[in-house]
């Protein structure tokens, strides 16, 4: 990560400018990114990944915050227009003109003059809190231009069943020194990475879901990365667990998550199990899922340790499981995940 700012367009030439090539698990990027990588900046961290949850669930997930945000407008609008003819009469008052709100100082006891300075106060108060606080929600969601925003994300991608999420590194980015000299810099990126790219974490959270403290979604570079897609440009899977990080000698870099994840292959195994999972549900037999597991986990439990033996009669006894329920265990787990099924 580079501590100071560095032009996008010089982006791809820095990537050449430097001999020898970066440390793993970096690398230099295909061209083909080139055109998204152009928009990013290079504060910050970036991941891209494909969110393959069914277009009718996220417009689900999405119409949570349109509920959220149409509420608080129609709040904050309500409370403008009771609160607003109260403050132009304060104001009035205050230029000398007598109305409801002009208090009769000399004409009050202190204990009134205090509860009444007390009323106002927290009246400013709870405004100002609005104000600057409350109201940018719906304005940033709606008009938001800095990283784009989600309205105009979902008018130009429209759902999906596939879909590109782009998040980008919160604050923790700017404590970043050079994270191939400094040793606590390049510890803090990676330990973010891989747990940002965990297949179990993406597995079960659409991506509207994983902001949190350490990424927030770029909706600009979302709109970018399917205009790539949509004009044939750049394929879908070239966004598949796609990590980009630029460095001040390098330019942008990415991270190759094969060699960077010490867990990748256990991740990987999980997310497995639970594509598998879901595929049961889907069908309505999430108890078999359940008694799947049972079978295995007490197979292994057993003195002796899960050995070849036990592992094959696990895979018998899990076979004629799921052949009751008229389910071909192998055919289902192979067109879920991909691989063979039991061994």
């Amino acid at each position: 990560m580079a501590p100071t700012k560095r032009a996008t367009s010089k982006a791809k030439g820095d990537n050449t400018s430097h001999r020898g090539g970066p440390p793993p698990p970096f690398k230099q990027p295909p061209d083909v990114y080139q055109p998204f990588i152009d928009g990013l900046s290079p504060k910050h961290v970036y991941i891209a990944h494909i969110d393959a949850k069914p277009a009718a669930f996220k417009r689900k997930i999405f119409l949570v915050p349109v509920a959220m945000n149409l509420v608080v407008a129609a709040l904050f609008v309500l409370r403008m227009r009771y609160i607003l003819p109260w403050y132009f009469k304060v104001a009035i008052s205050g230029l000398g003109h007598t109305n409801e709100t002009t208090f009769p100082i000399d004409q009050s006891t202190w204990p009134e003059l205090g509860w009444e300075i007390a009323k106002r106060s927290c009246t400013f108060l709870l405004d100002f809190l609005l104000v600057v606080f409350v109201w940018p929600w719906p304005l940033e969601f709606v008009a938001g231009i800095t990283h784009g925003n989600p309205c105009r994300w979902r008018w130009n991608v429209g759902f999906r069943d596939q879909e590109i999420y782009v998040r980008r590194s919160r604050d923790w980015d700017t404590l970043l020194g050079d994270i191939f000299k400094d040793d606590a810099s390049h510890k803090i990126v990676t330990a973010y990475i891989n747990q940002a790219t965990s297949p179990m974490l993406q597995e079960q959270k659409t991506g509207y879901l994983l902001m949190n403290k350490q990424w927030d979604l770029d909706w600009d570079a979302m709109v970018r990365a399917h205009a790539l897609v949509d004009k044939k440009e750049a394929a879908i899977e070239a966004f598949r667990n796609l990590v980009l990080v630029h460095h001040q000698d390098y330019g942008w870099l990415c991270y190759d998550l094969r060699l960077g994840g010490p867990s990748a292959a256990e991740d990987e195994k999980r997310r497995q199990v639970f594509a598998f999972r879901d595929a049961l549900v889907s069908m309505g037999k999430e108890k078999l899922f359940y008694r799947w597991i049972e079978i295995v986990q007490y197979e292994a439990s057993q003195p002796g340790g899960f050995g070849p033996e036990k592992q094959e009669a696990a895979a018998k006894q899990i076979r004629e499981l799921f052949q009751k329920e008229n389910i071909d265990f192998d055919e289902l787990w192979r067109d879920t995940v991909g691989t063979p099924g039991l061994g």
